[in-house]
C-alpha cells in the first residue's frame, strides 16, 4: 500500500474510533507508519486528509449498500438484505458516527460527504420502496421517502442502542421489528 493510501486508511480508522478531535496528525502518522514529512507532502494538513478519508468511507458505504440494493429480488427482499447484512454493530456506522462529531458538523466541507451519503441512501431506499409499490409488493399505502428515513433511522438508532447496551441484540430487535412492519402479505411473496 502506498504512503498516501496508508495515511487515508489510518485516518479512516481513527476517525471511526476517536472522532476528528481525537485524531491527531501524530496518531495518524504512527498508525500509518509514515513520517510527518510524508503526510504533509501528500496532504495540506489534517483537514485535507480527513476530508479524503471521509469521502473514501462514504464511497465504500455507498458501494456496500448498492451491492444489496442492486441485487435480485423483490423490494422487500433487497431492503431485508440491506438490514440483515453482516455489520460490526458494536462499532457503529463509520459514516453515521461522524454526525456526532461537532468539528465535522461545524465544517460544511467535512460534513458534505456525510450529508450526501445519507441523502443518497434515503433516495436509493425510497426508489426501491417505490418499485415495490409499483409492483404491488407492499400491503400498506407507504410513503417511500418516509419508509427510507425509517430504514436509515432504524440502522443508525440500532447502532446507538447496541453500543449503549454492549450487545447487538437491540440492533437485531429493531431490524426484526421494521421487517415485520414492512412484510408484504403472504399471497404477494
Amino acid at each position: 500500500m502506498s504512503t498516501p493510501e496508508r495515511l487515508i486508511a489510518a485516518t479512516r480508522e481513527l476517525l471511526w474510533e476517536r472522532g476528528y478531535v481525537g485524531t491527531s496528525p501524530k496518531a495518524i502518522q504512527q498508525q500509518a507508519g509514515a513520517g510527518q514529512g510524508s503526510m504533509y507532502h501528500h496532504f495540506t494538513g489534517k483537514p485535507d486528509l480527513a476530508l479524503t478519508a471521509i469521502r473514501r468511507t462514504a464511497q465504500d458505504m455507498r458501494a456496500t449498500a448498492e451491492g444489496t440494493f442492486g441485487g435480485d429480488g423483490t423490494a422487500y427482499e433487497r431492503i431485508a438484505a440491506y438490514l440483515l447484512r453482516e455489520r460490526d454493530v458494536l462499532r457503529g456506522c463509520p459514516v453515521g458516527r461522524l454526525t456526532m462529531d461537532p468539528e465535522i458538523i461545524a465544517s460544511a466541507e467535512l460534513r458534505a460527504p456525510v450529508e450526501q451519503t445519507l441523502d443518497w441512501l434515503r433516495g436509493r431506499l425510497a426508489a426501491i420502496v417505490q418499485e415495490g409499490l409499483d409492483r404491488g409488493e407492499f400491503a400498506l399505502p407507504l410513503v417511500p421517502a418516509e419508509i427510507a428515513a425509517t430504514v436509515v433511522a432504524t440502522v443508525q438508532g440500532g447502532y446507538v442502542l447496541a453500543r449503549a447496551s454492549g450487545s447487538p441484540d437491540a440492533f437485531d430487535a429493531g431490524v426484526r421489528g421494521l421487517l415485520a412492519l414492512l412484510a408484504p402479505p403472504a399471497n404477494a411473496r
